[in-house]
């Protein structure tokens, strides 16, 4: 099974960076398409968004200048199954992406995905004080129905802060 197409562009405001697909969304071609995923539901209710879109409609993410990748483009049933040496060999084609598009903000949907990258062992959510090809990173918690550790309302707020940071970089 294949993994799933970037949706990107120049200059977004923020690119969404999952760990890898879920084996549901690579089947269907889409972006956290499985029905217990809260990543249309969370980016709307957090203000990116003035609707909930659907993953069919994934691509339309580009209209509110944000864009979606995954790390690692292997999917698996769960983000536990990618190993640190397939995050290693995704870095540099995951940095050169970054460059060429250059978007103002990177959000890694899960610590896994930054530490992968990163090789840092202790991460903070949100804003990171780094950055990562010019782009400011943000590390926010990873939306899957599995990840039982975080309500909706707490991903909405999580995720609400990089709006506002990204609204008032743009006002």
């Amino acid at each position: 099974m294949k993994g799933l197409e970037d949706i990107l562009a120049d200059e977004l405001s923020v690119v969404f960076c999952g760990i890898n697909p879920g084996l549901l969304a690579a089947e269907q071609g889409h972006h956290f398409a499985g029905r217990s995923n809260r990543f249309w539901r969370t980016l709307h209710l957090a203000g990116f968004t003035p609707e909930e879109v659907r993953p069919e409609n994934d691509r339309s993410i580009l209209q509110y200048r944000c864009g979606l990748t995954a790390l690692v483009a292997r999917p698996t049933a769960r983000a536990d199954q990618v190993s640190a040496q397939e995050f290693v060999a995704a870095a540099a084609d995951f940095e050169a992406k970054m460059a060429h598009f250059k978007p103002q903000h990177v959000a890694f949907l899960g610590k896994a995905a930054y530490a992968g990258l990163s090789g840092k062992k202790t991460i903070v959510w949100g804003l990171q004080p780094e950055t990562f090809g010019g782009a400011a990173v943000w590390v926010l918690p990873n939306p899957s129905g599995r990840n039982l550790a975080f309500t909706l309302e707490q991903l909405v707020a999580v995720y609400r802060q990089l709006y506002e940071a990204t609204a008032l970089q743009s006002a």
